[in-house]
């Protein structure tokens, strides 16, 4: 359980350099203010309907390891490519993919960490 801490606090602190200048950088790209408020919207939508997904069929399939491990990895492989992003719609993508990987991640981590204190 430290190492999924550990995993957990760098990916959480890669994520909070990204995305308070993620809007800043649109602006740079010429999206409107209405494209970031999109944007963000599909991004969170797309993880918060992930997380039901998730968790449903961690515990039906009973590996609640192997989906964090991959919800992490797409969120971890995704961000190095914000540094291509040369349209709003690009960042969109990265974006949205992002979040499916949270998406993913969230339940089954939670999981995890309660199966832990359980024991």
């Amino acid at each position: 359980m430290i190492a999924l801490g550990g995993v957990s606090l760098l990916n959480d602190t890669s994520s909070e350099m990204l995305y308070p200048v993620l809007p800043l950088f649109l602006r740079q790209l010429g999206a409107p203010a209405s494209a970031i408020g999109l944007i963000e919207g599909v991004a969170e939508a797309v993880a918060s309907l992930l997380k039901l997904f998730s968790g449903w069929l961690a515990d039906r399939l009973g590996r609640h390891r192997e989906l964090a491990f991959w919800g992490y990895a797409i969120s971890v492989l995704t961000r190095p490519f914000y540094g291509w992003a040369t349209t709003p719609f690009y960042v969109l993508a990265l974006r949205t993919t992002d979040r499916f990987g949270k998406g993913i991640r969230s339940a089954p981590r939670d999981a995890l960490l309660a199966s832990a204190e359980s024991r």
